[in-house]
């Protein structure tokens, strides 16, 4: 009972030891890198309530403000709260989850007080870290949270020993959170390579709306894909299992447009029963190539191949109009392998496909039917039609813009075929099809991407959103949907502006083509494609590291296939024997004495119970003495000088310089 009480007022001492005020300032620089990356993605009254808040909890540190009172924290929350559920409609859910997090977490440090208070904060810190890895898996991102949970460690060793938080010391603490880390790097890669894989994602949550969708959509209104042009984030990496295709083969197929009102493209209805249709059988006519995609995540389903695909990737679905889709929204990186035909002939053509090909809105477009009907009548085969299209887009002054004029008109391709004549590729695209459709062709837009950028770092072909990309398949009879893409018809000389393929700059750059500085540009090319490679890398080793690979690590290292039992069985046999290690280790440690005034005083220790004086360690060194001088009488003036040296030593607090030098020489003489 005794002891349990001692125990019991031990831990309320502890939970009412006082935080200390610079150790508060630590955790708070702390807390603010930790929640900077979740405030660039919520709404703008809770980067404001945080930063009020941090801001609150400083100036109280700094003697200027006093901390709330209950009633005014509990009406708060109450509010921050009701804040979150009507700012998203619910409190479950990543984006509503998170920014709960960091509400409660700004919240908790005006309530902060004592030394487990700070403690608590920190472990929330820890989790909403964590959390920051569910919206980003980029290298960057993994170096800045590793970056925070240092700071956070650190400032736990701050809150932990205050006295000693004095100039050097604190690159001291920075050293040791960085070094515990260290030591739990061991651990924590033989978890990653162990922890069995689950197919699918760990969590069950909704879709973000703060993680914006990004890339192609399933409607094109015109002007929309010449934004993507100029975004050069990454849409995916692919790798070949042999030769790349040329750049003109590379059509990486995407959503497919049927339905238009004369301004606005869009993709079949969900409930069309064309959508649960199975694509129809291809006929390759050339040698199908095998390659891998690596694909960012952009919450939609789809997944892109090249035109056209003959061997769809496991757990997808191919649609009748040979739209590739996921079974899930593609919310990370999400790694496929697939085959398809360059070259293929479709030639099946369903009734309900036809309708749909040949719809146009009535009364739209006029001067353009009336076009398409003069060439209907002048042409004798649908071949023909569609290379009388082609030629009116080369022999009239057309322009490929990614700037081009705002189609106002309620008949936005008359303006863009008779007014404009400028435009970018979804210009064309829906202004080829209007044409086809309207001369009696069936005819679609697909939307997709058009080339890449060869890395040869990394042997793989690196796809942008700039190579956003729109065209247009039409139906001939005997060859079936073919691809045309009208964009290739425009004059080299009327395109007005020269992108490099490289693209490595958000606009325009000549650096490539000025003498004196294109070795400048090429080092920074080289280094832009390094830095892509490591990213594919790392998407491929770590973020992708799926259940397949761990298999294919383990057969190549003699392991074979494991079971998921198995896979745990040896998890915890490998952690218990690294913590049994790390246990003789620390113990090994704990007996080792670095201090040599204590080494010295161990030898000494260790001579004398050669000549019969108990080296019991429980024994202090004022009874080694009297031991030592009663088995040892004729050298009782040297052991007695000895043992009240190393005394004066081990327990003054001032030593003055050589006297520990003095006593260790004086062991090395000592022979009894």
């Amino acid at each position: 009972m005794i002891w349990q009480r001692k125990q019991k007022n031990a831990r309320y001492r502890e939970e009412q030891q006082v935080a200390p005020s610079n150790g508060v300032i630590w955790l708070l620089g702390a807390l603010l890198l930790v929640i900077i990356p979740h405030l660039l993605r919520q709404p703008g009254w809770v980067v404001t309530i945080c930063l009020i808040i941090l801001g609150w909890r400083l100036l109280s540190e700094l003697n200027r403000w006093s901390l709330p009172h209950t009633a005014f924290r509990l009406a708060l929350a109450a509010a921050l709260l009701s804040g979150t559920y009507l700012q998203y409609q619910t409190l479950n859910g990543l984006d509503a989850g998170t920014t709960l997090l960091t509400l409660m977490l700004c919240l908790k440090l005006l309530e902060l007080r004592t030394l487990r208070d700070a403690t608590i904060v920190i472990l929330l810190g820890y989790f909403l870290v964590l959390s920051g890895f569910l919206y980003d898996q980029s290298i960057l991102s993994g170096l800045y949270l590793l970056a925070v949970v240092v700071l956070l460690t650190a400032a736990l060793l701050v809150l932990n020993h205050p006295d000693e938080n004095r100039g050097t010391q604190r690159s001291r603490y920075l050293k040791s959170a960085s070094a515990l880390l260290l030591q739990a790097l061991p651990l924590m890669l033989i978890l990653f390579i162990l922890v069995p894989r689950i197919p699918g994602p760990l969590w069950a949550l909704p879709n973000s709306s703060s993680v914006g969708k990004t890339g192609l959509s399933d409607e094109m209104s015109i002007g929309d894909i010449s934004h993507l042009a100029d975004s050069n984030e990454v849409a995916f990496r692919v790798t070949f299992s042999g030769d790349i295709p040329a750049a003109e083969q590379l059509y990486w197929r995407g959503p497919v447009l049927w339905q238009t009102d004369g301004r606005n493209w869009s993709v079949l209805n969900k409930n069309d029963p064309l959508n649960n249709l199975t694509a129809p059988e291809v006929t390759p006519l050339s040698e199908p190539i095998e390659y891998t995609v690596t694909l960012q995540p952009h919450h939609r389903r789809w997944l892109f191949a090249l035109d056209l695909i003959t061997v769809q990737p496991n757990n997808s679905i191919l649609r009748r109009d040979f739209l590739l889709l996921n079974k899930q929204s593609v919310n990370d990186v999400y790694r496929y392998t697939a085959h398809s035909a360059l070259n293929y002939r479709n030639d099946q053509l369903l009734m309900q496909e036809y309708q749909r090909a040949i719809q146009l809105p009535d009364k739209r477009n006029p001067q353009t039917r009336a076009l398409a009907q003069q060439w209907r009548q002048q042409a004798t085969s649908d071949r023909e039609r569609v290379s009388l299209v082609l030629d009116y887009f080369r022999q009239q002054p057309f322009y490929y813009s990614r700037t081009p004029p705002l189609l106002e008109s309620n008949d936005p391709i008359d303006q863009f075929l008779f007014e404009a004549k400028k435009g970018f590729c979804e210009h064309y695209a829906a202004a080829f099809v209007t044409l086809m459709r309207a001369s009696g062709i069936p005819a679609r837009v697909v939307t997709g991407y058009q080339g890449g950028e060869y890395n040869e770092l990394g042997d793989y072909l690196l796809v942008r959103q700039s190579d956003a990309h729109a065209w247009a398949e039409v139906w001939l009879q005997g060859d079936g949907w073919v691809r045309v893409d009208p964009t290739r018809a425009i004059a080299p000389d009327r395109i007005e502006t020269f992108e490099d393929q490289y693209r490595f700059s958000e606009t325009r750059n000549d650096a490539l083509f000025n003498p004196d500085t294109r070795w400048m540009a090429r080092a920074w090319l080289k280094t832009l494609r390094s830095w892509d490679a490591a990213n594919h890398q790392w998407n491929q080793w770590v973020v992708g590291f799926n259940q397949k690979k761990q298999q294919q690590l383990f057969e190549r290292l003699g392991i074979g296939e494991l079971s998921i039992s198995a896979l745990v069985g040896l998890m915890v046999l490998i952690v218990l024997g690294f913590l049994a290690l790390l246990s003789l280790y620390l113990l090994y440690q704990r007996q080792r004495v670095q201090d040599p005034l204590q080494q010295a005083y161990q030898t000494l220790c260790q001579r004398l119970s050669k000549c019969g004086v108990d080296d019991a360690p429980w024994v202090g060194p004022k009874q080694r003495c009297q031991q030592a001088m009663l088995k040892l009488p004729k050298q009782r003036q040297e052991i007695k000088s000895l043992f009240n040296h190393y005394i004066q030593l081990r327990y003054t607090t001032h030593r003055k310089p050589g006297e520990p030098g003095a006593f260790i020489q004086a062991v090395r003489r000592f022979r009894c």
